[in-house]
């Protein structure tokens, strides 16, 4: 059904953003919102320093008019918005960041990049970035709700073309924006919206992540100095659902504002690849645990079938392919009895037990299991079958990782550059954030010394 033109939907979804107060948030929110960020500091700090970071970081670097802002893990500083790019980039590229389990969308990587950038350039307190923060995932989130599952499933990477929305929003209320600079925000967010998901188990998949936080910072900044744009980028004639040809859930956007928060919905990876591929690890594990060095014949997995479109991908050559390849990560995890990121490699990946494992593993669809649960048939050489089920992967939203599962991530992904750093000082600056008045030594805590 085509969608008519609807005045005020973004009018309106502005009025909330600028409306919303620090005591409007629950207590269990806040906690959320700092986990997200314990997650988000522990992916930037695994990414960081990959390839495609420091090609990026080259690049961008010819043309940077300045050395603002410290990057997160990093000993170089660079412009503001160079620097929400690369923190970013920098938290997607290992396929490590948190998932808003009904859209797929991975929330803070836009916006948390783009937060730490603008606190590089201006003070800003604790307190205010976690208001900040948890209202970019809220607007990116329902503005993903009104056209999930059918936006992603046309191919867009909805972790982008959404979070530059999130990102614009939370800079926004920091600014502060009023509510028709809001507005204008988000129409500037809505024109620089992109990313295909033809990219992903590519480097060119974190390149759109970047640009949602780079652009959406530049959006608001823009706004505050006045730069306007359309009256209703969301719902206009030609606006963002029209332009996309989305009949869009409306409601979605703002009804329950304040009622409920999408992001307690957030889930967040213990292996560093597709969520949709987490339940059939956590089958695959726990079935190696129990079963070391036996010999295995056959794997038929079965689970929903985005997990075929995104991850049937027998045939890959590189460890970036391998994070959108469910036959790579059940070999690997069946040979090596772990999944993490040197299963995602490339050395891992052209192994040559790895690639004649890969080619015993099949695909099946079907539409009774959630995207979070998955079934796993796996026939041993004696001709036994074992027969496994996950139905809530752990880390997603029905079987969360606890807050220490979170610091380990942190502090695992911190030993990866420096053995010997000490995590204990950045972990407490996190739980404790709301407290501080400059959240930029939050970066400061993440640079090699």
């Amino acid at each position: 059904m085509k969608m008519q033109p609807t005045p005020d939907v973004t009018e309106g979804l502005a009025r909330h953003i600028a409306a919303t107060r620090w005591e409007d948030v629950p207590p269990e929110v806040r906690h959320q919102a700092k986990r997200s960020l314990v997650n988000f500091f522990a992916v930037t700090l695994a990414g960081c320093r990959s390839r495609p970071i420091e090609t990026t970081l080259r690049s961008l670097s010819e043309f940077s008019g300045g050395r603002q802002v410290a990057l997160i893990g990093r000993p170089e500083k660079i412009d503001a918005l160079s620097a929400a790019f690369l923190n970013a980039a920098g938290a997607n590229v290992d396929d490590f960041c948190d998932t808003h389990t009904a859209t797929v969308i991975h929330p803070t990587a836009p916006v948390a990049g783009a937060l730490f950038a603008y606190a590089g350039l201006r003070v800003v307190a604790g307190r205010d970035l976690l208001l900040a923060f948890v209202l970019g995932n809220e607007v990116q989130d329902r503005i993903g709700l009104a056209i999930s599952p059918s936006h992603y499933n046309r191919g867009w990477h909805i972790t982008s073309t959404c979070g530059v929305f999130g990102a614009a929003s939370a800079i926004g209320k920091l600014a502060p924006l009023d509510q028709r600079q809001m507005v204008w925000a988000l129409g500037n967010a809505a024109t620089q919206s992109a990313g295909l998901c033809e990219c992903l188990g590519t480097p060119a998949k974190s390149l759109s992540v970047g640009n949602a936080a780079r652009n959406g910072l530049w959006s608001a900044l823009l706004a505050g100095q006045g730069y306007d744009g359309p009256a209703e980028p969301l719902a206009g004639r030609q606006g963002f659902y029209h332009a996309l040809a989305e009949a869009p859930d409306l409601s979605q956007i703002t009804e329950g504002w304040g009622e409920r928060w999408e992001i307690m919905a957030t889930s967040y990876k213990p292996y560093p690849c597709g969520f949709v591929i987490h339940p059939v690890l956590d089958c695959v594990l726990d079935w190696r645990r129990d079963h070391p060095g036996v010999d295995v014949a056959r794997v038929v997995v079965r689970g929903n079938p985005l997990l075929s479109v995104r991850a049937d991908r027998p045939n890959v050559s590189t460890g970036r392919e391998a994070q959108v390849s469910v036959q790579h990560a059940v070999a690997a995890a069946l040979l090596k009895g772990q999944a993490g990121l040197d299963q995602f490699t490339d050395a891992c990946v052209n192994d040559p037990e790895v690639l004649k494992l890969r080619g015993k593993v099949e695909i099946l669809r079907d539409e009774s299991f959630s995207t979070i649960a998955a079934a796993v048939d796996i026939t041993t050489s004696d001709g036994q079958v074992f027969r496994l089920e996950q139905k809530a992967a752990r880390g997603s939203d029905a079987n969360p990782l606890s807050d220490r599962d979170l610091e380990d991530k942190l502090r695992a992904a911190a030993s990866l550059w420096n053995p010997r750093y000490e995590t204990a000082p950045l972990i407490d600056a996190i739980w404790n954030v709301e407290a501080s008045t400059d959240v930029s030594k939050l970066v400061s805590l993440t640079v090699p010394r």
